[in-house]
């Protein structure tokens, strides 16, 4: 608790309270942000952060024992963004014995981009049912996949 009792929040805290504001248009910087850059690009920062963030809760999910699904790479397109100097792409796949493509937008290492026919792992969305989040290859980097439970 600060001397007024209200708590200081660490460096890390502020940094997504910005990032909240700007992907939200609302406070200080998300207005700031939207009248500097223009709805076209403003939309890309919102897309850019959002893609952040999917990365993030994938973490947390597989740190979590979450079950992995896995898919296979049908096409790959650079949405021409970039996330602290990695790609966000567009992946088109195909779940392990389904038959209806999956699209999911997302930021890849630019030393690990999956390329058509490539085994992937995916975490099913809690937040938007029936939609899927990238877990990555798992070979490199993070927690190994988990298998799924039946």
């Amino acid at each position: 608790m600060g001397i007024f009792g209200k708590r200081r929040r660490n460096r890390a805290e502020r940094a997504a309270g910005i990032a909240d504001e700007v992907a939200s248009g609302k406070g200080f910087y998300g207005r700031a942000t939207r009248a500097f850059l223009g709805k076209e690009d403003f939309a890309r920062v919102q897309q850019s952060i959002g893609a952040y963030r999917s990365g993030h809760e994938v973490q947390q999910l597989l740190a979590a024992g979450v079950p992995t699904v896995p898919a296979v790479v049908v096409s790959l397109a650079d949405t021409g963004q970039l996330v602290n100097f990695d790609p966000v792409v567009d992946l088109v796949l195909q779940l392990s014995g389904g038959t209806v493509p999956v699209g999911v937008r997302t930021v890849v290492s630019k030393l690990r981009i999956p390329r058509p026919g490539d085994p992937v792992f995916l975490i099913a969305d809690p937040a938007r049912p029936g939609s899927y989040l990238y877990a990555g290859d798992g070979v490199a980097g993070g927690l190994p996949p988990q298998a799924p439970h039946h």
